[in-house]
């Protein structure tokens, strides 16, 4: 490309966008499974392990919107699946073929001539400066179910955010608009836990302060959350409860910061031979995606869950990035020594995180 064309491109990049269009594609597993299977379209379809609603310790992935009907979400067992929904097709996790669907959707999208900032498979968000955000959210729908059959939500705002919330509204299939002129309208009586990034232990927190809804965060004085949070996090939840965010939307390419694998045990296991032999076996599969990608390991985590659910991670950071198989085994070796290893083990995983590339 050449030189102007180049110029233009960063300033697009560098643009600071008047309406940010968060774009999540619908039920996204189970479309692309749908596209391939379209005789299952408006029937349950559950997405997850090898297929086999009978095979143990395997979970739901994604579940079409008829089988939620049922009570099915991802994270369930196969097996409370099928039996909360016992006329539903279970199909297998194909991963390369979301990959590649997830591809098609997020070259579209930057076909559009906008920045897009890619936030995993399913999901991105758009930096516009339109005065017409709601026709740029039609477009992005129409482009997207017309060159891959795919349905998608959009949420538009000016910050990522509030456009995040917005999509909740819209899905499936629509779109909605979050804007200080409706915030407090639509937002205000809700939870705080409606607010995306105020998870179960803030929630817990504020509950402790007789702070129980959007409105009622939105109106505490500031010095009573940076007492209780400190100043970084007690200020970002008041000005998301404000409908505040961040507006930033780069273009780089989504750029992957961790692999990782686990697995569930068909049956618990307490000795510690299969254990290190298990993290070995995931380091070093999780190892090998990354080598193919010429990118480095800085941190090994290990996750350990018990035959009483309770789950745990820790992690520790290599002396130096590193791709040596040794190395990085090692570490997660030394990790999985962290824990007290007492009671019987239900799922192991190994997560590798990676250097940022240059």
């Amino acid at each position: 490309m050449g030189e102007p064309g180049a110029q233009a491109l960063r300033a697009v990049a560098a643009m600071k966008p008047r309406w940010v269009l968060h774009v999540d594609l619908d039920q996204f597993l189970a479309s692309v499974e749908l596209r391939r299977h379209p005789e299952l379209v408006g029937l349950p379809v559950i997405v997850g392990g090898s297929g086999d609603p009978a095979e143990p310790r395997k979970v739901v992935t994604c579940a079409s919107y008829e089988a939620r009907e049922f009570g099915v979400h991802a994270g369930m067992p196969l097996r409370a699946a099928a039996k909360r929904c016992p006329d539903a097709t279970f199909l297998p996790s194909d991963s390369a073929a979301y990959d590649a669907a997830s591809d098609e959707v997020m070259a579209l999208l930057r076909d559009l001539g906008h920045p897009v900032e890619v936030w995993g498979w399913d999901e991105a968000y758009l930096g516009a400066d339109t005065d017409d955000p709601a026709g740029l959210a039609q477009r992005v729908r129409a482009v997207i179910a017309a060159e891959t059959g795919l349905s998608c939500s959009v949420g538009i705002s000016d910050n990522k955010q509030r456009a995040k919330v917005a999509t909740g509204f819209g899905k499936p299939g629509g779109i909605f608009t979050l804007t200080d002129a409706n915030w407090m309208a639509v937002m205000g009586d809700r939870p705080v836990d409606a607010l995306w990034g105020v998870g179960p232990k803030t929630t817990k927190k504020l509950a402790g302060l007789g702070i129980t809804t959007v409105a009622d965060l939105a109106a505490t004085d500031s010095t009573v959350l940076t007492a209780t949070f400190g100043p970084t996090t007690g200020l970002w939840i008041l000005l998301l409860a404000k409908g505040g965010g961040d507006d930033d939307v780069r273009a780089e390419p989504w750029v992957p910061r961790s692999r990782s694998h686990v697995v569930t045990f068909p049956t618990d296991i307490t000795d510690r031979t299969e254990m290190d032999n298990a993290v070995i076996d995931l380091a070093t599969r999780a190892l090998h995606e990354i080598v193919e990608q010429s990118r480095t390991v800085t941190r090994v985590a290990v996750t350990v869950r018990t035959n009483t659910f309770y789950t745990r991670t820790k992690i520790r950071k290599l002396e130096q990035p590193s791709t040596e198989r040794e190395v990085i085994t090692a570490a997660a070796l030394a990790v999985l020594d962290l824990f007290e290893l007492d009671r019987p083990i239900r799922l192991l995983g190994v997560r590798l995180e990676l250097a940022t590339p240059p």
